[in-house]
């Protein structure tokens, strides 16, 4: 994954003794293929047979990248979750205290509808600027991440596109149960106890 593939050759010389041999093998007839294998083997090298796949060694190469990235998500899961639970909170606490004025802008003849895009909408707010402060910093060192290897992709607008839809679902779906709670509470309650 981190050098480029450079060219090679193989020399197939009848008087030399081969050490290492490499068999394709077809799917399925892995167990009789090896047996014959280590049967020709010994009878012809007179060593014992050792073997390894070489999907093995290969699977060894990216083993340290998927404990990357298995690790990456969990932690992002656990990053979601506890910003989830934090926004969440910051939802239930602006609700609470703009509760006379979510009562006085339903007396007045607002919609639940209106209501919960008021509420909503300083939240959407605060979610564009950690997008726009997080977007540039994430492609920076995810930037920085794929210059270690050979070959690689570039990341592109799409992505962060998406992203921030995901976020943007994902913060309604948090802060819709409060907001909407808030908007459809009585406001006679409200205004009695102010």
């Amino acid at each position: 994954m981190y050098e480029t593939i450079k060219p090679c050759f193989f020399d197939f010389s009848l008087n030399q003794r081969a050490s290492k041999i490499i068999v394709r093998i077809k799917a399925g007839t892995e167990k009789t293929t090896i047996d014959r294998l280590a049967k020709f083997y010994k009878e012809n090298a007179g060593e014992p047979f050792d073997f390894k796949f070489l999907d093995d060694d290969y699977q060894a190469l990216y083993a340290s990248e998927q404990r990357v990235a298995v690790l990456s998500q969990y932690f992002a899961g656990i990053a979601i979750i506890i910003s989830c639970l934090g926004l969440f909170g910051l939802a239930t606490f602006t609700a609470q205290k703009r509760q006379k004025e979510i009562s006085i802008r339903k007396v007045v003849g607002a919609s639940v509808g209106n209501v919960v895009m008021i509420l909503s909408a300083d939240f959407f707010k605060l979610v564009f600027a950690a997008f726009v402060i997080a977007a540039p910093i994430s492609w920076w060192i995810t930037n920085r991440w794929l210059q270690s290897f050979a070959y690689r992709i570039d990341i592109d607008a799409g992505i962060y596109g998406l992203t921030i839809m995901l976020v943007v679902l994902v913060t309604l779906f948090t802060i819709s149960f409060q907001t909407i709670r808030a908007a459809v509470a009585n406001p006679v309650k409200s205004l009695r106890t102010e």
